[in-house]
């Protein structure tokens, strides 16, 4: 397969779903928006997006299955599947506030080879794939150089629905506001992830994630130098739900930190 091609056809898509997605922030209204659960929140937006990314991408490999967060398709595919966030930040997004964005990767075998990150508020759209460098908007990004902690910025996710680890959490969170520049929280793990790609951040960690939250912002991550790996240094982190992603002149540092409270 020819990756490349491959990616610059999710890119088209992505763009094309994003307008969609922006055309209807801050048109929803109550009976729109569904509680998966305390926090964790589906709208009718969230459900026509991931139709229309299953149906294109079907068409991009015909042969490929699905690990989609809506369950729009429940296909499994035997080389090829796509993991699909159609939108990350759908808190933020039924308040109207960004960021949020379209996160797609897809999987050959066991392996993530290629990811692609949509904000279409701002525009920007990460991408990379196996075998090649990542990229902003058409220009090449890397990860930051940054290697002692006290010069880092780092992101995460605040617990919303688990809070079995909320002391270790809010531990963890102190330790790294007084060793660190400061600590992040965007609201949409996916963003978070393309923020290190690029060197907006230096490291980012969060428990209880879902393989579409970090897929292809760990294929972003790689290819732009940085490591990623679970909170014990592993590389359990698609489907362990838990996640560390480094600009990888940190990590051993920040994974040491981790490993305190985890």
């Amino acid at each position: 397969m020819n990756y490349q091609r491959t990616t610059q056809s999710v890119i088209d898509l992505v763009k094309e779903v994003g307008g969609f997605l922006a055309s209807n922030l801050n048109s929803l209204s109550k009976d729109q928006i569904v509680s998966k659960g305390k926090m964790d929140f589906v709208t009718v937006i969230d459900k026509e997006a991931e139709k229309r990314l299953v149906k294109e991408l079907s068409l991009i490999i015909p042969e490929s299955g699905f690990i989609a967060e809506e369950g729009t398709s429940v296909k499994k595919g035997k080389r090829w599947n796509w993991i699909i966030d159609p939108l990350d930040g759908t808190t933020n997004y039924i308040h109207g506030v960004s960021p949020f964005c379209i996160s797609i990767a897809l999987q050959e075998m066991n392996k993530l080879v290629v990811g692609v990150i949509y904000d279409p508020i701002q525009k920007e759209c990460f991408y990379a794939c196996e075998n090649m460098p990542a990229f902003l908007n058409g220009n090449e990004i890397r990860v930051s150089e940054r290697s002692d902690l006290a010069d880092t910025l780092i992101a995460t996710g605040f617990p919303y629905t688990d809070f079995r680890r909320i002391d270790e959490y809010m531990d963890s969170l102190r330790k790294f506001m007084k060793i660190t520049h400061g600590v992040r929280r965007l609201g949409s793990a996916a963003i978070d992830l393309a923020y290190v790609a690029c060197g907006r951040y230096d490291a980012f960690y969060e428990y209880n994630l879902k393989p579409w939250d970090v897929a292809a912002g760990t294929v972003i991550i790689r290819q732009a130098g940085g490591k990623v790996c679970d909170f014990q240094g592993g590389q359990d982190f698609l489907f362990g739900e838990n996640y560390v992603g480094t600009n990888g002149a940190c990590h051993d540092n920040f994974l040491r930190e981790i490993k305190k409270f985890f």
